[in-house]
């Protein structure tokens, strides 16, 4: 992203023409849960704010919904999981909201010698489900030292996700540690993962951090991987997964509850369609029910793609960069029984619980899908919320036993739905659901709940479904692909600035963005109040 000017130049402003019915300080596109963190941030700082947002509720990718007709489970159906979010912002803003640790961090089921059996990552049976996969000590003591490498980087670097972006060489030294500066951000994470590792099982369950929601090879050149890895690795400064009590609709409630109490307006059914500014000031055109509008601002701060700032600006936007991933919901009448009895269900699920994420495979994966083929045995990951928190469930769904299970497939870019999305969404699911089944003792399906249409309580949505609904340019879920959290040439002080001073980006987008963090806003909010 260009750093910003002083003001744009005479020769590419357009001229703000049209009067205008609204003067805000600053006027946000987008209520997703960024959009909502600066508008909390600056109307709590005395400015006048108004939020924009095209659907008729706020939160964006956020949300807690009931997908299933006439069923009181309401879900996280497309983010669901909050490890990026700083304590500083919800301390700031005195967010009514909670998260809960995860008691176990991920069980990966597998056959060895033809006998089921699994790897238990958490609580107390971490050392002995090891050995009991791979013989002996080696493979554990080496995760201890390799994830006591990145819980001193993810402290060393979270930190400085809400102050001004560092350098380069200031956070190499803010970290202080050769060995992991040179594992994490310059060499392919697929060679710090076979030096520390030499079991397929363990280092696959290492890479599928650098795959989330991104489509790269262990070995990918760009690092593209290490930057995914990095940012799953950090949360918090722990690394730990949180898990939003109420789901993540809590959350956004939470921040547009504070945004109007510090005295921003938040107009739903508000479609800002085009932005005009001379750097000095601004009008966006909104489309509203009852006809198109004009508001003024001195800033704008935009809390969509970078493909939607071009657009809104006029200008030609980049070329969006390729979602990869399978977002599945489920609701289960009752937790399915495994083939590995070593484990209880329960414990296996609390987690993540990896499916088809050995090394091998993963890599098959990724070739396929570079191919153009769908893969064969689809890598992916399950999470099931209401077994951490239950509250996401109508009181007699929980007293009966039933869960939530969202899956997250890996390696499967957008161009392989291009010819027939929904050929290819079928295809994949029933391909990814066998590979679940395969680990357990009764088909996933035979526990589903029916909506009361009679209908299996499955959705399924690929790239393009993102793209259409949410408006993920080529489904990306970050919006486009990762940044390192350091400054490069051209990025400004935050990493929201824009060719022009006074129009920020604060959605995913801007550099230190993706994942639900509040970061882009937190960011785009400070850049505004130094300038004020």
């Amino acid at each position: 992203m260009p750093a910003p000017e002083p003001s744009a130049s005479p020769s590419s402003a357009r001229q703000p023409h049209a009067p205008a019915r609204d003067r805000y300080d600053a006027v946000i596109v987008g209520g997703g849960h960024n959009g909502l963190v600066a508008a909390a941030y600056l109307a709590r700082a005395g400015q006048s704010v108004l939020v924009l947002e095209r659907l008729d509720t706020t939160g964006g990718a956020a949300i807690s919904t009931r997908p299933f007709a006439g069923v009181d489970a309401r879900l996280s159906r497309y983010s669901y999981l909050v490890s990026l979010l700083p304590r500083k912002i919800v301390r700031d803003l005195g967010l009514d909201f909670a998260v809960r640790k995860r008691t176990v961090s991920s069980y990966t089921p597998a056959l060895r010698d033809g006998r089921p059996t699994g790897l238990l990552v958490g609580g107390d049976r971490t050392r002995e489900s090891f050995a009991a996969l791979t013989g002996g000590e080696r493979e554990y003591a080496a995760w201890q030292r390799f994830y006591a490498m990145t819980q001193r980087v993810a402290e060393r670097v979270f930190p400085t996700l809400t102050e001004p972006l560092p350098d380069r060489e200031v956070l190499r030294a803010r970290i202080d540690d050769a060995d992991a500066w040179r594992a994490l951000f310059e060499e392919p994470i697929g060679v710090a993962v076979e030096r520390n590792f030499t079991d397929d099982l363990v280092r696959g369950v290492v890479l599928t951090d650098a795959l989330i929601g991104t489509f790269a090879d262990a070995h990918d050149a760009s690092l593209l991987q290490n930057r995914c890895f990095l940012y799953h690795v950090i949360g918090g400064g722990t690394g730990d997964w949180d898990v939003p009590v109420g789901g993540m609709g809590a959350l956004t409630d939470a921040l547009a509850r504070a945004a109007r109490t510090a005295g921003a307006e938040i107009r739903v059914r508000h479609e800002a369609t085009r932005i005009e500014t001379d750097g000095g000031h601004a009008e966006v055109t909104v489309r509203t029910p009852d006809g198109d509008q004009t508001v003024a601002a001195r800033r704008v701060l935009v809390n969509a793609s970078p493909q939607a700032l071009a657009t809104l600006l006029g200008e030609t936007p980049p070329p969006p960069a390729e979602g990869a991933q399978l977002k599945v919901n489920m609701l289960l009448t009752r937790r399915p029984r495994l083939r590995d009895r070593s484990v209880d269900p329960r414990q296996a699920f609390a987690g993540t619980f990896h499916i088809a994420e050995g090394y091998g495979q993963l890599a098959d994966a990724c070739r396929e899908a570079a191919a153009g083929r769908l893969p064969t045995a689809p890598p992916s990951e399950i999470y099931c919320h209401s077994l951490t928190d239950p509250s996401i469930l109508g009181p007699d769904l929980a007293a009966r036993g039933y869960q939530t299970l969202t899956l997250f497939g890996l390696h499967t870019p957008a161009r392989l739905f291009a010819a027939d999305n929904e050929t290819a969404r079928a295809t994949l699911l029933k391909a990814t659901l066998a590979e679940l089944d395969a680990h357990l003792e009764e088909p996933i399906t035979d526990c589903l709940a029916l909506d009361e249409n009679g209908e299996p309580c499955i959705e399924a949505k690929t790239p393009l479904d993102l793209e259409r609904d949410l408006r993920l340019p080529g489904g990306h879920i970050f919006h486009r692909d990762l940044s390192f959290p350091y400054a490069e040439e051209g990025v400004g002080r935050w990493g929201v600035e824009t060719a022009h001073a006074n129009v920020l980006l604060c959605g995913a987008g801007a550099v230190r963005g993706g994942g639900v963090s509040g970061v882009p806003g937190h960011n785009a909010a400070m850049a505004v109040l130094e300038a004020s």
